[in-house]
């Protein structure tokens, strides 16, 4: 059988992949994600081509010591109007996120590139649309008091599957692509070739 690794250390995406009954190994991928998008950012690179990217460097990275595994790369960016998010680093930067998201409409885009034998063999990008209702500071302060410093880890500053439920008006899109990654695209694939059962 085909070793599968996840090339990420995401707790949402390990979950989703054991939930999927998915048999998997997790080496996270050591990749200067700062540098990286600091690169693409001076190229001019589009949010999508970021997401592709950074997933891609994940399972290259990954599958350069692991050869004979299928290694699944993944990243998430938050798209606003063009300007790209990065994980808040600070309860201010979340706040700042915040109060630039609320009251309008952004994009998820959770890309995953998957290496075989060293080379990509596949590769997609889900896109989710998201509209958050208008916030008010009290709320904005309170929220982050209950949920600091476990945001950190997502872009846009809220986790769909906890309270940034309700932060919310209309999501458009795939639920687990919000969650980081368009799952249901890759178990089609796995299925597809014959590595899971389907």
């Amino acid at each position: 059988m085909t070793e599968i690794v996840l090339a990420s250390a995401s707790a949402a995406r390990q979950a989703m992949l054991r939930q999927a009954r998915i048999p998997f190994t997790v080496i996270p991928a050591r990749v200067d994600e700062e540098a990286i998008r600091q690169s693409l950012d001076h190229e001019g690179a589009s949010p999508r081509d970021v997401a592709d990217t950074l997933a891609e460097y994940k399972a290259r990275q990954v599958a350069g010591k692991h050869p004979n595994a299928l290694v699944i790369g993944c990243d998430q960016v938050l798209d606003f109007k063009g300007r790209v998010f990065s994980k808040p680093e600070t309860k201010e930067d979340a706040r700042g996120q915040l109060q630039a998201l609320q009251g309008a409409a952004h994009q998820l885009l959770s890309a995953v590139v998957i290496y075989e034998d060293q080379k990509p063999v596949w590769r997609m990008i889900g896109k989710v649309k998201l509209t958050m209702r208008a916030l008010s500071e009290d709320y904005i302060d309170a929220y982050l008091d209950r949920n600091w410093p476990g945001l950190s880890d997502s872009v846009g500053a809220y986790k769909l599957e906890e309270e940034g439920a309700r932060l919310f008006l209309r999501i458009d899109g795939d639920y687990f692509t919000v969650l980081g990654l368009p799952l249901l695209d890759l178990c089609g694939y796995l299925t597809n070739r014959g590595i899971i059962e389907g």
